[in-house]
């Protein structure tokens, strides 16, 4: 059991998906635009009692419904604040990936809110951190918004950013993409760790 919501990101592989669905992650993502489909089927049939999150950055609506139709994700996790009214038709719930680097995000926040579940908050800015500005500023957001925070997360920083924020849970990366402030699967593995409870 983990202390808040885990959304573990672009997985590609059986293995990594049953440890993470093992460790109490709630939401498994899996990249509908890269992700080969019978590869996906085989992986679903494996996994139980969490759910499937179908990414995907076309800004494309009709390429999304073939996508949901064929995929039949439990979340749609999609990057195209514009047309979300329009995706919200589709019927799933909505995980809208915004960029902290670049976005209006208060207003972006405003117009969507309705509309998605949650907040995927990345940042494009490789280097960007979470230090007490933007913690400060995220726990702003995370107050009024149900905003799962996607980057910055570290072993040693992961039970703070909980504790000093409002935020609705924590995302993570998993798959071979290896990124900066991702060494390999070893670091996912360590933050999962941390956020167990005993409860």
């Amino acid at each position: 059991m983990l202390k808040t919501t885990v959304k573990v990101s672009n997985l590609n592989n059986l293995s990594d998906a049953r440890y993470c669905a093992g460790m109490g992650v709630e939401m498994l993502g899996f990249s509908m635009d890269e992700l080969d489909f019978e590869k996906f089927k085989e992986m679903r049939g494996w996994l139980a009692g969490v759910q499937i999150v179908g990414e995907t950055d076309s800004q494309d609506v009709s390429a999304i419904i073939e996508l949901v139709e064929k995929y039949q994700p439990d979340f749609l996790q999609v990057s195209d604040w514009q047309n979300v009214a329009e995706i919200q038709r589709i019927g799933k719930p909505i995980i809208l990936k915004v960029d902290f680097a670049t976005a209006n995000l208060p207003a972006l926040f405003q117009t969507t809110k309705g509309n998605v579940e949650y907040f995927l908050l990345e940042n494009s800015d490789d280097f960007g951190v979470v230090d007490d500005a933007v913690l400060s500023q995220i726990d702003a957001w995370s107050f009024q918004f149900p905003i799962i925070l996607g980057f910055g997360i570290k072993e040693s920083n992961a039970n703070d950013l909980l504790e000093q924020t409002q935020l609705s849970g924590l995302a993570l990366t998993g798959g071979h993409e290896i990124r900066p402030g991702f060494a390999d699967f070893d670091e996912l593995m360590n933050i999962l760790e941390v956020l167990e409870t005993d409860d």
